[in-house]
């Protein structure tokens, strides 16, 4: 596997979002993946949009040392890390048993996640998403409240956040089940 594609997928970054940060075309992401290496304006724009030295995109040996991918996210090393999905999915999935009581959608899947000992990057993104969320769902309330169009408008107001919640954590369900990833995602972790 390529430097490129292990610091990628470690910074939770697809070869579009890379793309689209750094304007490097997806497919000459594509041939760096592949073995070709960067040079010049790419060699200098990739590493600047992924935060690393451009020494670490050159270098012969093309497998990264777990302490290395983990200094990249300031994370602790863990040894044989290993991820169980379904555990993931079944985490993920908590959350909508406290839908309508926001504290309790971020609390269930902490719990989950410290009672399963699943403490990886994947459950870190549901309880960060969960607590975005949380904190954006009152806003656009309180924002609705304030236009004053009536309590038909407001009851659907209520109903579209929940909603929302419900479809963020129904996909991301989906998307463990497919591709092992989750399809919501922030590009930092809160917890």
């Amino acid at each position: 596997m390529s430097k490129l594609k292990i610091i990628r997928e470690q910074q939770n970054l697809t070869q579009e979002e890379l793309s689209e940060k750094s304007g490097i075309s997806v497919r000459t992401i594509q041939r760096i993946e592949a073995g070709t290496k960067p040079k010049g304006h790419t060699l200098k724009t990739l590493s600047k949009t992924l935060e690393i030295n451009d020494s670490d995109l050159l270098t012969e040996n093309n497998s990264i040392e777990i302490d290395e991918i983990n200094l990249i996210n300031d994370e602790i090393p863990q040894e044989n890390e290993t991820i169980n999905f379904s555990k993931i999915k079944l985490i993920n999935l908590s959350s909508i048993l406290f839908i309508i009581f926001p504290p309790l959608n971020i609390l269930t899947p902490l719990l989950l996640s410290y009672l399963y000992k699943e403490k990886n990057n994947i459950t870190k993104q549901i309880i960060s998403v969960q607590i975005i969320w949380t904190i954006s769902a009152p806003i656009i309330f309180m924002l609705g409240i304030f236009l004053k169009l009536g309590r038909q408008f407001t009851l659907v107001l209520i109903i579209a956040i929940v909603l929302s919640n419900l479809y963020i954590i129904l996909r991301n369900a989906l998307e463990i089940d497919r591709n092992k990833k989750l399809y919501y995602k922030l590009n930092f972790n809160i917890i």
